[in-house]
């Protein structure tokens, strides 16, 4: 015999709530919509009934009276430790707001953008968007957005948070060149190439040249496909004309580059020096100790959610915010002398 499915408990709905606190369904429309004029003790009171009876409104309810309290949030893949501390950034503007972010995976600001377009949600923050201006425009125009790691703002009609990742290249540089390095290549990115890359290799060929260094210029390329870095660093390590140090572009790819030249019998820093970028919380672990650019990922997603809370609540000039990075020196760079 076949069991009959459980009965559904009936959702509370908005006059529920008005019915137990006493007040008109306006009343509560009104405190869910955050209206102007609602007292703090009927606030209080329509809180305590939805509380009490566990309501929740519908986000499509809410979508049709003004706003979903719901902000999207997408990252190009999760891989990268660097984007949990944009997240922890974003979570920490939250906190203290009737906001909620959801997130998604997606490499470019096609069907999942339109998806949370069509779910009402209320702004959204794109991180490493591999699109250009008139796409991040277009979206813009049906949605207030903010990207992060986007450098070409010119007619930009959205906001943007950068890290200054050319002068980030050149520090890195710089700091590998005062401690006694000369031959110092960079691990880059072969695709797809985005305006965070773009300055981060310019910053890298400036910096080389200010160093009397030009000469010894050596960008190498490679996927985000773990063989393919690991084959690129070895054929490096394994060349007559070895560098003394890599600068990679991402933390990542600097913890391949100990792996292979650690495998090679390289010892770190004395016959190779690394310097990644993130600053990500696995550069201070032992094994790698690993000297990084900090871009500071948590601030970056707090001031992407400021910026975005503030284009909701009806800013129009769009604002552009730009964090400085720093040297966070660890072993992986000083040479034992």
């Amino acid at each position: 015999m076949q069991k009959k499915a459980a009965a559904r408990t009936p959702r509370i709905t908005i006059r529920d709530v008005a019915s137990d606190a006493g007040v008109s369904v306006a009343a509560v429309s009104k405190v869910l919509r955050d209206a102007y004029g609602v007292s703090e003790a009927l606030r209080a009171k329509v809180q305590a009934s939805m509380d009490k009876l566990n309501y929740r409104p519908l986000a499509s309810a809410r979508g049709l009276r003004g706003r979903t309290y719901t902000l999207g949030l997408v990252f190009p893949d999760l891989r990268n430790p660097f984007f949990a501390d944009i997240f922890a950034g974003v979570n920490a503007a939250l906190e203290r707001t009737r906001y909620q972010a959801m997130q998604g995976i997606s490499t470019s600001a096609s069907a999942l953008v339109e998806a949370m377009i069509d779910r009402q949600m209320d702004g959204l923050i794109l991180v490493g968007p591999n699109e250009n201006n008139e796409r991040l425009n277009d979206i813009a125009k049906r949605t207030p957005l903010v990207v992060i790691g986007h450098h070409d703002i010119d007619g930009a009609k959205f906001d943007a948070v950068n890290n200054d990742d050319q002068l980030g290249a050149r520090l890195a540089v710089r700091h590998l060149c005062q401690n006694g390095h000369s031959k110092i290549a960079m691990l880059s990115l072969s695709a797809p190439v985005s305006t965070v890359i773009n300055q981060r290799e310019l910053g890298y060929r400036l910096e080389m040249t200010e160093q009397g260094l030009g000469g010894a210029i050596n960008i190498l390329r490679a996927p985000q496909v773990l063989r393919d870095v690991q084959l690129t660093i070895r054929k490096l390590l394994e060349s007559k004309d070895k560098p003394d140090a890599i600068f990679c572009w991402t933390d990542l790819m600097a913890f391949e580059a100990i792996s292979v030249a650690t495998e090679l019998g390289l010892s770190i820093p004395d016959d190779l020096a690394v310097v990644g970028y993130d600053n990500t919380i696995f550069c201070d672990f032992s094994q790698n100790r690993l000297t990084s650019i900090d871009q500071s990922g948590e601030v970056l997603g707090l001031q992407a959610t400021r910026l975005l809370i503030e284009r909701i609540d009806g800013r129009m000039q769009p604002d552009h915010f730009v964090v400085t990075p720093r040297v966070v020196a660890r072993a992986s760079s000083a040479r034992n002398d």
